[in-house]
Order: structure tokens, then sequence, then C-alpha cells
């Protein structure tokens, strides 16, 4: 029996006359439009306390999401590696999949640099700068290697789980997982609890992404009755810059997904956009994970591969997130007129390359990192009030991609551990999914 679905539904089951990607579109119209008359009609501080009550439902969303996450990882993973059945599989799987990660790592940090310097878009901006002396507000702690590889380890499972450090959820599930398949017969009724609490974790999610639309429409009509959007159009050679890099990634992405996938990639991409839109509105990549299981079963990726990579990935795949802080810090350089040459872009991409991960779950994290980056390099770290005002707009561009990267990435070590199931059972395995679904959405349903 297949686990149990954890997100969108087909238009015939609950009666739904729109699947949910099409309810999430409809959503963000009507949270842009909300909020446009919000911001237009109100005076700033009264916009702002509006704001935050409708922003309740999409806190409240993404915080049902986090407390899902961390259980959801662990009952997962624990239970694929399990499957996998010995710790020289798992091993290949982390290296193939962290040798990917990293080429994506690197080339979004290119594609960043490379667009900001043709681009130039901090020249001639026609705005105030901020006094170089001001500050932003930000706590930016130093971040080495050291520190890098001690936080991998826990120090308590249980803190772990507590703070949704997912690095640190994934390193303890790899080793329960190894050990539960070492035991063999031994451990079997404890993988079978594991698998048992997988789908009750799948099921619970089934019923939180059912606010997936209200969160959507709440958060979108928050950011736009705070700030407008007449503040697009002043930073629009910025904010366009940076959404032109995005695309070209997202082209390379699927480029990538082809070249190792062929035309099965399409179908991938219409399986996540539920989850691209999901996360490109609520800016929070976290938000997409359980969608993410989901499409990657109906595409036909095994659970023990999916459930294995997609954590990794949230700590070291972040491919918006990463163009972003070279994209910003060379705008912020490019406004203040600091010269940065070849050697000395080639040197932050390598500091980047550190200090952006684990930046998954972390408020803001973007900015702390680009706050700690501009240090190093006799950047007026006030630079950073200057993208303060679109960075939650720019925030929806790099979860998104966080998300489809990820997804990518799990479909292509699948191709390559052989664990792609072909597009005959693939169709077969959704068919079932929704099967199960309907009956975990049926309120007159007993298990």
């Amino acid at each position: 029996m297949p686990i149990s679905a954890t997100v969108s539904t087909p238009r015939q089951i609950a009666g739904r006359k729109l699947p949910q990607w099409a309810s999430i579109l409809i959503a963000m119209a009507l949270g842009v439009g909300t909020g446009y008359m919000i911001f237009t009609h109100y005076s700033t501080d009264d916009a702002a306390q509006i704001a935050g009550y409708i922003s309740l439902i999409s806190d409240i969303f993404l915080r049902l999401v986090k407390m899902l996450i961390g259980p959801l990882v662990f009952s997962t993973l624990v239970a694929g590696i399990a499957h996998m059945g010995d710790a020289k599989s798992v091993g290949r799987v982390f290296f193939k999949a962290f040798g990917w990660f990293l080429i994506a790592s690197v080339v979004s940090l290119l594609l960043g640099t490379l667009v900001a310097n043709l681009l130039q878009p901090g020249h001639n901006l026609g705005l105030t700068l901020p006094a170089v002396n001001a500050a932003a507000d930000l706590q930016a702690p130093s971040f080495t290697l050291k520190d890098f590889v001690i936080h991998l380890v826990p120090k308590s499972f249980a803190e772990a789980l507590a703070n949704n450090e997912i690095l640190q959820i994934v390193v303890f599930s790899m080793f329960f997982g190894v050990a539960l398949a070492a035991l063999g017969d031994v451990s079997k009724t404890l993988t079978r609890i594991m698998n048992e609490l997988t789908h009750v974790m799948l099921k619970i999610t089934a019923y939180v992404m059912l606010l997936a639309p209200a969160a959507v429409f709440a958060a979108i009509a928050a950011t736009v009755a705070t700030n407008g959007l007449g503040i697009l159009s002043k930073f629009a050679v910025f904010m366009g810059g940076f959404y032109i890099a995005l695309f070209i990634l997202w082209c390379l992405l699927a480029l990538a997904g082809f070249i190792f996938l062929g035309r099965r990639i399409f179908k991938l991409l219409a399986l996540i956009r539920e989850a691209f839109l999901l996360s490109f509105a609520t800016a929070s990549s976290e938000a997409a994970y359980p969608k993410l299981l989901d499409a990657l079963d109906r595409f036909g990726v095994k659970r023990k591969i999916s459930s294995f990579v997609l954590p990794m990935g949230y700590s070291f795949n972040l491919d918006g997130s990463m163009m972003y802080c070279t994209f910003a810090i060379l705008f912020i350089a490019q406004a203040y007129d600091v010269e940065l040459s070849l050697g000395t872009q080639l040197t932050m991409m390598a500091i980047l390359m550190l200090t952006s991960k684990g930046m998954a779950g972390v408020p803001r994290a973007s900015l702390v990192v680009i706050a700690a980056t501009l240090g190093h390099f006799n950047i007026p770290e006030a630079g950073l009030l200057l993208i303060l005002g679109v960075d939650a707009f720019l925030d929806m561009g790099r979860s998104a991609t966080n998300a489809a990267g990820n997804s990518i990435a799990a479909a292509v070590v699948a191709k390559w551990e052989g664990e792609l199931l072909s597009e005959a059972d693939a169709a077969a395995n959704a068919r079932a999914l929704d099967a199960e679904l309907a009956l975990a959405l049926d309120p007159t349903h007993k298990d």
C-alpha cells in the first residue's frame, strides 16, 4: 500500500471544482488587490496594524508547517534509510546528492555574479543612499568551517526537533535508520512503527495543507498592505535584474533535469507547480516541503530517496538564496561605488559557499548572511537598508527557486540510483495516492 499523499487533490476529490494550484493563483490575485486597497485607504500605521491581523492566518499556517517538519523529516527519512538496507547505499546516495548540490551552488553563485556585473543595477539609482554609518539592526555572527562542522552534530535530538534544525535532524535520522537496517529482523517492529508514524504525519499534513490558499491570500495581502506596490517601481532595475537571473537559473535547472530525465522533466515541473506557488506566495521553502514529497511520489521517486535528498537540500541546495546573496552584495557595492576586482568577487563567492549553508528555516537568513559578508570587504552595511523594503518580494522568488531546485535534485538522484518508477508505474501510484487522499479527507470514513 503506498504512503498517503500529502497535499493537492484532483478536481473530483472532496467536491472541489478547482485544483489547488489554481486556488493558490486566485488567492494571490485577491491578496494583491486586498493589500493594495488597504495600503491606499489607510494611514501607514493603520495599514500595518490591519496587515498584522491579516497575517495571523499565514503565520498560523507556517507555524503548523514548522510543527510538522521535524517529525515528518525524521519519520520519512528513518523509514527510507531502513528500506535501503545498508550503510553503503546511504553513503552512495549522500555523495551523489552532495555532488549535485555543490555544482548547483557554484552555478547559482556564478550566475548571480555575472548578471549583477552585466546589468550594474546599483549604478545611477536616483535614490538617496543611507548614511554609511547607519545601522541595519541585523546580527551578523561570524561563521567558520569549524562552526559549521560542529553545528552538524546535535547536542540533543530533542533540541534539534524543538529548533527545527533540519540538518541536525538529518544526521540523527541517518544514524537511526542505518542502525535499524543493520539489525535486520530484530528491528522489524520498530521499522513498522516508523512507517505507521509516517502515515500519521502525512495524514496530519493533508489537513494542514487545506489551509494553503487562505495562507497565501493573507501573506500576499499583508505584504502589499505594508509596502504598497509603488516601491517596486523605485527598485525596478534591481528587482528586474534579480528575476532575470532567477529565470535563467530556472532554465538551467530545467535543462539539467532534461539531460538526465528527458521529457519527463516537464511532468515533474507540472507536478511541483503547487509547491512552487506556495513557497513563492509565503516566501517560505519550508511550506513547500510536504507538497514536494507528494509531487515526487506522483512523479515516481521512491520515498527512500526523496525523504533523504530533500532534507539535505534544505541546508545544502539553496540555489535561489545563494544567487541572491551575490547579486545583493554587488548591488550594494555598486550603489556605494565600491570597486570589487575579479579576484575579490571569487573570494566572496567562496565565503558564501560556506556561510550560506544551514540558512534554511532562519528568519531573514539571507540578509544575515549578506550582512556578515559585507564586513569582509569593507562594503557599508547600511546598504542593507536599501533592499529591506523590497526584500519580502525578492524572498518569494528565491524561496520558490530553492523548492524547485531540491525537487529536481531528488528526481535526478533517484534516476541515478535506479529508484525512479516508469511513467506507467508512476501514473498507477498517483491514482492510488488520490484514492488514499480521498479517504483521508472523507469525514465519514473511519480507519
